[in-house]
């Protein structure tokens, strides 16, 4: 997307003018869905695109923080996504037909394991949107139109609705309070729990600037990143802190504990009443 993009510039200055709060942990609507209807869920699918596949996935690591648990806990995820997509790239229907996705899943030792075709094929759906899609005037009523639609097919289906909240493209910080604004009041009209990422994004900047959490085309997620972005899942998703959990990765055990405290702090804000 240019950086002179004539819509976006719109925005800014709309943005501007309504004095929207930008600090980190803020947004205008406070979310009324504070945590997830059932505890500790047994299995998750996330539906989304690029971010949430980036470096091994953020299923990946929020497997990796449960099962550095003082009593790790195993839960089935699954990633569905499509690189660029949108709410409206989905059939969220489709994830959930029988005996296709979530049949069968890997073990720590990259043992088959054919799972119960009895058991519920998934407790939870987490959704994202493309990062822009809330925002652009074309796409933002597919936003709001198809939250709606995707959380009707996950009820339909006995899950649980989640939506996630995107961050902000490295160069245009003032997405951030604007794209937190669109999630919120989704999450409001659907009854749905919000991961705030975005938010948690915007604190680590300002907090750990020397954290790089992009890579070089100011979108995608460094590993960094992922890990920022698994631990306010895990944080919103399980109510539990996630400092300390370590595993291996290329990032130091420092800078993911200092990211795991940035995810925590950000979910108990902007999960404040």
């Amino acid at each position: 997307m240019s950086q002179k993009s004539p819509w976006f510039g719109r925005l800014t200055l709309a943005l501007a003018a309504l004095a929207v709060i930008t600090t980190p942990g803020f947004s205008q609507t406070k979310p009324k869905v504070h945590a997830l209807s059932i505890a500790d869920p047994a299995s998750v699918v996330y539906i989304g695109n690029s971010f949430f596949y980036y470096n091994n996935g953020v299923s990946n690591h929020v497997s990796e923080m449960l099962g550095a648990q003082s009593q790790p806990q195993r839960v089935r995820q699954t990633m569905v996504t499509i690189g660029g997509s949108g709410f409206d790239w989905h059939d969220v229907d489709w994830v959930f037909r029988p005996n296709a996705i979530g049949r069968y899943s890997f073990d720590r030792n990259n043992n088959v394991v054919m799972n119960d075709p009895k058991q519920k094929l998934f407790e939870v759906a987490v959704m994202m949107d493309c990062s822009v899609c809330p925002l652009h005037p074309d796409l933002s009523p597919v936003f709001t139109s198809h939250a709606k639609k995707n959380a009707e097919a996950v009820r339909r289906h006995g899950a649980v609705p989640v939506f996630f909240m995107s961050w902000a493209f490295q160069d245009k910080p003032e997405m951030t309070a604007m794209v937190a604004e669109a999630y919120t009041k989704a999450g409001n009209d659907n009854d749905a729990l919000v991961i705030p990422a975005g938010l948690a994004f915007a604190r680590a900047m300002k907090e750990r600037p020397d954290i790089n959490l992009y890579v070089k085309d100011r979108r995608h997620p460094t590993p960094a990143g992922t890990i920022l972005a698994s631990a306010t899942i895990y944080s919103a998703l399980f109510g539990r802190s996630p400092v300390g959990l370590t595993y291996e990765t290329s990032v130091s055990a420092e800078d993911i504990k200092a990211l795991q405290s940035i995810a925590w702090a950000t979910t108990q804000d902007y999960f404040k009443p």
